[in-house]
């Protein structure tokens, strides 16, 4: 979203007026527009987070972007950034405080209220792509044998400091889970109704060691808005949310976009990143791609004799090589993006094959032919190939089929493969699988114009 010019000029206008009159402005702007106001006038964005009320502010922080986050964290007074850290909601200050390094964490950690500090050193002690670090201890709970008079009464004074009351959490005299139930549910039960008799037993939980991904895939499948987060022992931990998971989803894409596109996944944004280690992050996969591609001088070198008695198969090499690193790209791009979206599995390794060898084959036969009629259209235009034309068309329609049918094959299975044995399927990038069928696509190129001109042009 975008802020119109009136609110800009407004803001502008604001600004040599007092103080006060700032932030009532502020205060009284939705905490999106808050943010693109930030955005729309960097210079200031320190003073804006500081103009707002506290609680208005850590709402308004944990919607920026992380650079934006650090430099406002820089430039705010000690007093206001202590404020501000322990405003914020545990979850959304440790998802904060792991993009600094260890030094600046320390420094901020001690900042933080005695019962803050240990709720966020507790969440940092997590696994770092754990559920641990998304979840948050601000929750209600209640006691099966509680009232749905006594739970209402509970809410109405411990609700305001929880993340959400849309769940309740039912929990024994242990703290072990045993259920959630919706608001809605208290809310049209009898007043003197029993918890236990409001709850059906149904209900979908995390593991504080399960993986961001595993909880993505939950909230997916289940429309929650929260969920419990219980240890081994069943202990309610935590809940996590649905915006927390949501902004998870966004950095696992942008990491499997980076990954697609042939480079190691930055865990920084790409201009705060030091030269030197963005240079590490491309260099490794450039350098595997480049031996690999010198495989492909390889196979060349073989056919070196062919080459040289006809001269001409070297002109299609560029248009047959290209269509089947194209074809695998996208073969490769499909499974990943499906494999993401949990829309299939290793298990349907079986049906991806079957699918891609119809595909591949009906696109190879539609290149195939595009390729026959061209080499044919310009024999009969310019006598290019002179006699052999039909030859040398039947080769390239041939090979044609037979590349984009093997690139498409192996830019499906790739994915399915690396998942199998532990592997990011986002590390088949399109330029891997282009490298991986230039090489073959070559041997089969070859191969064809042999089968079909060894008694001719290459006798």
């Amino acid at each position: 979203m975008s802020l119109s010019p009136e609110y800009i000029d407004q803001f502008r206008n604001i600004q040599s007026e007092d103080v006060l009159h700032i932030r009532e402005f502020l205060n009284n702007q939705n905490i999106s527009d808050v943010a693109e106001l930030i955005y729309e006038f960097p210079e200031f964005e320190s003073q804006i987070i500081g103009n707002l009320s506290i609680h208005r502010a850590s709402s308004t922080f944990k919607i920026l972007d992380v650079p934006t986050q650090k430099r406002v964290i820089q430039d705010l007074p000690a007093l206001k950034t202590a404020e501000l850290l322990n405003d914020l909601s545990a979850d959304d200050r440790t998802s904060f405080l792991e993009e600094l390094p260890s030094e600046v964490v320390k420094e901020l950690i001690k900042t933080l209220d005695p019962e803050e500090r240990k709720i966020t050193l507790a969440l940092l002690g997590y696994p770092e792509s754990s559920v641990g670090r998304l979840m948050t201890p601000d929750y209600i709970a209640v006691e099966k044998d509680w009232t749905v008079r006594e739970v209402i009464d509970h809410i109405r004074e411990v609700g305001r400091d929880s993340e959400t009351i849309d769940v309740i959490y039912v929990v024994d005299e242990k703290g072990v889970f045993i259920d959630d139930v919706r608001i809605r549910e208290i809310i049209l039960a009898n007043p003197e109704k029993k918890i236990e008799d409001v709850i059906d037993n149904r209900y979908i939980a995390l593991n504080v060691n399960d993986d961001q991904e595993t909880a993505s895939e939950a909230f997916k499948m289940n429309n929650r808005v929260a969920l419990p987060v219980l240890d081994n022992n069943k202990i309610l931990l935590g809940i996590v949310t649905i915006d927390d998971v949501l902004w998870i989803t966004q950095q696992q894409f942008s990491e499997d976009i980076q990954k697609i596109g042939g480079t190691e996944a930055l865990d920084e944004p790409y201009l705060e990143m030091p030269l030197l280690k963005l240079f590490k992050k491309r260099i490794v996969w450039l350098v595997v791609l480049f031996l690999s591609e010198m495989l492909t001088a390889t196979a060349m070198g073989y056919f070196e004799d062919e080459i040289a008695k006809a001269v001409v198969l070297a002109v299609f090499i560029p248009l047959i090589i290209s269509s089947g690193g194209n074809s695998g790209s996208q073969a490769s791009t499909l499974i990943i993006q499906a494999m993401a979206l949990g829309e299939l599995t290793i298990a349907d390794w079986w049906r991806v094959m079957r699918r891609e060898l119809l595909s591949g084959l009906l696109l190879g036969l539609v290149l195939g032919i595009i390729g026959f009629t061209r080499v044919m259209l310009w024999n009969q235009i310019f006598h290019t190939y002179g006699d052999h034309g039909a030859l040398i068309a039947s080769t390239v329609g041939i090979a044609l089929i037979g590349v984009v049918l093997w690139g498409t094959i192996a830019g499906s299975m790739l994915p399915i493969v690396l998942k199998k044995f532990g592997a990011d399927p986002a590390t088949s990038s399109a330029p891997f699988v282009a490298t991986l069928v230039d090489v073959t696509g070559l041997v089969i190129y070859f191969s064809v114009a042999f089968l079909i001109m060894h008694d001719t042009l290459l006798k």
